[in-house]
């Protein structure tokens, strides 16, 4: 758990007890407190396995201490869980209103008895919320369109929907000649697994062209606000985007703000104050001299430290990794040779053996491995034990028919739901490469989940266990797995652990596979391609790797296949 999962505890107290109109200094001693909490470099989790005198952070007391202990070890905190019951999700709800705070809230649930959107909405058409002191005509209008655009800004998309519209536009206006520079920055330069809404920043010798051409841009539906040099659009997907024009002496600086993340730039602000500078968006000051800000190199070179790649912001692993004195080079997607898992035809796949081999080469890999779905998968045509061998032979036959690319005998074979595998050991044994798998009973009991991972991980012939948890991104949790005794065990039976590239999945996510790499566990980054279009998801899978702070070593399928066989049972 990060410190800012942790820190959003006291936040959301702080929120329900001023809604509440609780005592304005316990409020304010929650909402230190996880400023607190944000702003510490040290791992929370950390602090409290090794017994941590919490009381020495800044703000934090007894009580604050003895909550995060709780938040950490249960993931619960029981007070939070009491107001929770008593303050109705409608009006937590209301909080998500631009410019709306708790004790507004306070005043429409405790004085108008209002407890749901809909309802405040209606209030606000009526005219009853102009009646109060301190709201009027302009309040009520701005409630109503907050309220109506709600579902738009708070929606969330996948990563690769929101970068392809974001690089279609920045490349886009940097073909007009009055901008010289343009990038897009915030949680989708960060390739955060999902993102809220887009920002891109541009220097300019016209800001009005590059607004105009932003208007005017096919993939923008409406323009929401304009000024001399910010515009926020809407785009044909829903998502949101701000476009700033900045200063050429700014541009590093901007760049550097905007992309965040806020737990990153506050370590970096704090360290400038300590060598009485000034750091923001518009560049590093010392006084009223600026001093760094054309580019983000030279704002961390005079911060003393090195660039750090964009995937890392988020302070966690970052700036262990500078005070270690050597920031990692991360692994990229030239490094990948090769892609053990794919489909073809044999179950779900749209491709043959041979076009999913000739897309392979085509995309430099040197091996893959098709791993069409066993019997379990009844839905995806999934194979027997008969129908199995009889397609390894043909994998076979085109493998050596086949020049410039290895293929591999390979099969995504299911964990069952009562801690078996889907396919006997005499068949399994005759593979290239086994992915052992969940995609039934994901919602059993950790106790359940765990004895099945185990039976893959201890099986001699699996080599991987495929996505881990089995989620899907903005449509299903995943698992309940204990991810540590998970990973210990798949170091200590020599499992490999896969990184699954496509965008829906992402699993491991970032803070699992850095575990996994603590661990020695060699990584494996994958497509799970259903089509030769499908290899092209294989860059999320490194943004996920490159969040996690990975090289090139850390990666399995880096290696040559033969280099590879080395790391597997």
């Amino acid at each position: 758990m990060r410190n800012s999962e942790i820190a959003a505890y006291f936040n959301e107290l702080a929120d329900l007890l001023e809604i509440q109109g609780a005592n304005p200094f316990r409020i304010r001693a929650y909402r230190n407190g996880a400023r607190t909490l944000e702003s510490t470099k040290v791992e929370l989790t950390r602090m409290v396995e090794e017994d941590f005198d919490l009381t020495e952070l800044p703000g934090i007391g007894d009580d604050l201490a003895e909550k995060i202990v709780a938040i950490v070890q249960t993931g619960e905190l029981k007070q939070l869980t009491e107001l929770r019951e008593k303050v109705p999700t409608g009006v937590v709800d209301m909080l998500r209103i631009p410019g709306i705070g708790p004790k507004k809230v306070h005043t429409f649930y405790y004085e108008l008895k209002i407890d749901t959107l809909e309802h405040l909405k209606q209030a606000a058409e009526a005219g009853e919320l102009a009646k109060i002191k301190g709201f009027g005509k302009k309040t009520e209008q701005a409630i109503i369109e907050g309220i109506d655009s709600l579902d738009l800004t708070n929606l969330r998309f996948y990563l690769a929907e929101a970068k392809t519209y974001a690089d279609e536009i920045c490349d886009d206006l940097r073909k007009l000649k009055s901008v010289k520079q343009a990038e897009v920055a915030g949680s989708c330069r960060r390739r955060k697994e999902t993102v809220g809404d887009l920002d891109l920043l541009v220097t300019s010798s016209d800001s009005g062209e590059a607004m105009d051409a932003l208007a005017n841009h096919s993939l923008v539906t409406k323009v929401l606000a304009r000024g001399d040099t910010k515009q926020r659009v809407r785009l044909t997907n829903g998502i949101e985007l701000d476009l700033r024009v900045v200063p050429d002496e700014s541009y590093g600086a901007a760049l550097l703000y905007f992309t965040g993340s806020k737990e990153h730039n506050i370590v970096l602000r704090r360290r400038a104050q300590d060598r009485d500078l000034k750091l923001n968006e518009y560049g590093l000051f010392q006084g009223d001299k600026l001093v760094a800000g054309k580019t983000e190199e030279e704002v961390y070179k005079t911060l003393d430290l090195v660039w750090v790649p964009p995937e890392l912001r988020e302070n966690w692993l970052e700036f262990g990794f500078e005070e270690a004195g050597q920031m990692p080079e991360l692994v990229e997607l030239e490094d990948i040779k090769g892609d053990l898992h794919m489909h073809t035809t044999a179950s779900d796949g749209t491709a043959s053996i041979e076009e999913m081999a000739e897309a392979a080469k085509k995309q430099g890999l040197k091996y893959i491995a098709i791993t069409d779905h066993s019997k379990r998968v009844t839905m995806a045509n999934g194979l027997d034990g008969k129908r199995l061998l009889k397609h390894w032979e043909e994998i076979d036959r085109v493998n050596e028919a086949t020049k410039g690319i290895d293929i591999l005998k390979g099969i995504e074979c299911d964990i069952l739901e009562d801690g078996t595998l889907d396919l006997e050991d005499d068949v399994l044994k005759e593979g290239d490469w086994v992915i052992a798998v969940l995609h039934y009973g994901l919602k059993q009991p950790r106790k359940q989940i765990m004895k099945r991972l185990m039976t893959a991980i201890q099986n001699p012939y699996v080599h991987m266990i495929g996505h881990p948890t089995g989620r899907l991104i903005l449509k299903r949790p995943g698992a309940d797995i204990d991810m540590d005794e998970f990973l210990q065990a798949a170091a200590d039976h020599g499992t490999l652990v896969e990184i699954n590239a496509h965008f829906s999945r992402l699993d491991l996510n970032e803070v699992h596979a850095a575990a996994a790499k603590e661990k020695g566990i060699p990584i494996v980054i994958n497509t799970d391609a259903h089509s030769p279009e499908g290899f092209n998801v294989r860059q999320y899978g490194i943004y996920q790797a490159r969040r996690a702070g990975l090289t090139k070593d850390d990666i399995a399928n880096t290696r040559t296949w033969a280099q590879m066989k080395k790391l597997m049972k």
